[in-house]
């Protein structure tokens, strides 16, 4: 049980605390409800960049990274289609200088175009070495625009294209900053050896004072149901062909989600797995394949990767893929091999909130959501999944007209 205390201030910061006295450290986590999601779509790519740059000090700090460093801390973000991220941990003793960096980075960050044309570089060249020179690097870039037609995930967190970052100016950072990076759309949780009283007389000081910022609801249009299947085919010099398959299910918060999380550990819970088991072990199909969702805050994905063997025809693996799939929609998997995709997932349940970082991202996702108690319950949900459940999500997402496809086929020849 991860028990809490949740304030509000009058800007709008949402506060969560969690005292563990097992541990010298507190960590802190900043979650602020922008990702790429948010973004205009000439401009993807912003919220990435917009993380980079709230590294590069402000008017008062100079330099994050040093204050910290010198109070024994350490630190890293993420940011992602739904949420930007930052998290923390230090000496118990030396917790308000986390209060202290954070609130000023978030009340006056010292944006310049020097500072933006730095970073807006270390962003291209990420982009290149990760999505572009890598032989199945823009497999996202590809997959994503082909199940989506409308919503914003139809661009992945690093954008588009670099050129959308090329073109990214000060006065957009400024303004996507502006709209998003205030108490009023911000999570600020704190677990480790502090006290609830603590937590909340350092963030009164050091966070209540900055104005709430903008308000705006967000509107994004959704994605049309889809009704046929889709499909790409890429073919280049590569090591080896390769099998993407993208469904569409509903959102984090839906019903379905913890019966679609199991479906997929069925599938790809590692060895163990059935399309492992099916297409690795016993037809040599597959070197690797994977399945899992992106647990989007709007309807997501699940989405499906698969290396083949050399020399095996795609189709005939893509056939053996559904084969597989198949047979949960026929037959109810076995008590034996539920229970042990159940029992995995209490076991690094249990295991995740030992960490005082993973309790402060999971309770500030679970506000995000509406209910960050829920960090007790989810156990129970994945519990309460059933066989017929399973059989009907199977039935309902995993269908080939709400599928998009991606082949990449191996030749001899180079280049895109």
């Amino acid at each position: 049980m991860v028990d809490f205390r949740s304030y509000r201030l009058d800007n709008g910061l949402r506060l969560l605390v969690h005292e563990d006295r097992s541990t010298p450290l507190v960590a802190m986590n900043i979650l602020y409800d922008a990702g790429s999601r948010d973004e205009d779509p000439s401009l993807t790519g912003m919220a990435h960049l917009v993380e980079h740059l709230m590294y590069s000090g402000t008017g008062n700090i100079p330099e994050y990274d040093l204050p910290l460093q010198l109070a024994g801390g350490e630190n890293n973000a993420f940011t992602n289609n739904d949420i930007t991220n930052y998290y923390l941990t230090l000496p118990c003793g030396n917790i308000e200088t986390a209060f202290w960096l954070e609130s000023d980075r978030m009340l006056a960050p010292d944006f310049t175009r020097g500072k933006l044309d730095v970073q807006k570089s270390v962003v291209i060249e990420e982009f290149k070495q990760r999505y572009l020179n890598q032989p199945y690097g823009d497999a996202m870039l590809r997959l994503r625009p082909l199940a989506y037609t409308t919503h914003p995930y139809r661009w992945p967190t690093i954008g588009i294209d670099p050129s959308h970052i090329e073109r990214i100016s000060l006065e957009d950072v400024q303004h996507f900053f502006n709209h998003h990076y205030n108490p009023g759309k911000a999570i600020l949780t704190l677990t480790g050896n502090i006290t609830p009283d603590r937590a909340y007389d350092l963030a009164i000081r050091w966070f209540g004072s900055i104005p709430s910022g903008e308000q705006h609801a967000r509107s994004l249009p959704s994605e049309p149901v889809q009704t046929e299947e889709r499909s790409m085919t890429v073919e280049r010099s590569l090591p080896a062909s390769a099998l993407y398959k993208a469904w569409h299910m509903g959102p984090r918060s839906g019903s379905d989600f913890h019966t679609m999380d199991l479906l997929t550990d069925l599938l790809a819970g590692g060895e163990s797995g059935r399309l492992y088991n099916r297409l690795v072990r016993d037809l040599n199909l597959f070197s690797e394949i994977n399945a899992y969702l992106t647990s989007d805050l709007d309807p997501g994905l699940v989405i499906l990767s698969g290396k083949l063997m050399r020399g095996v025809n795609i189709k005939k693996a893509e056939k053996a893929v559904i084969q597989v799939i198949d047979e949960l929609k026929d037959n109810a998997p076995p008590d034996t091999e539920i229970d042990k995709v159940k029992n995995r997932y209490e076991s690094s349940s249990v295991l995740s909130n030992t960490s005082i970082l993973n309790k402060a991202l999971s309770l500030s996702v679970f506000e995000l959501l509406g209910d960050a108690s829920r960090i007790n319950r989810e156990v129970e949900s994945y519990r309460a999944v059933s066989k017929p459940m399973i059989m009907d999500a199977a039935i309902r997402y995993l269908n080939p007209e709400n599928c998009s496809t991606l082949y990449y086929i191996a030749s001899n020849r180079t280049g895109k």
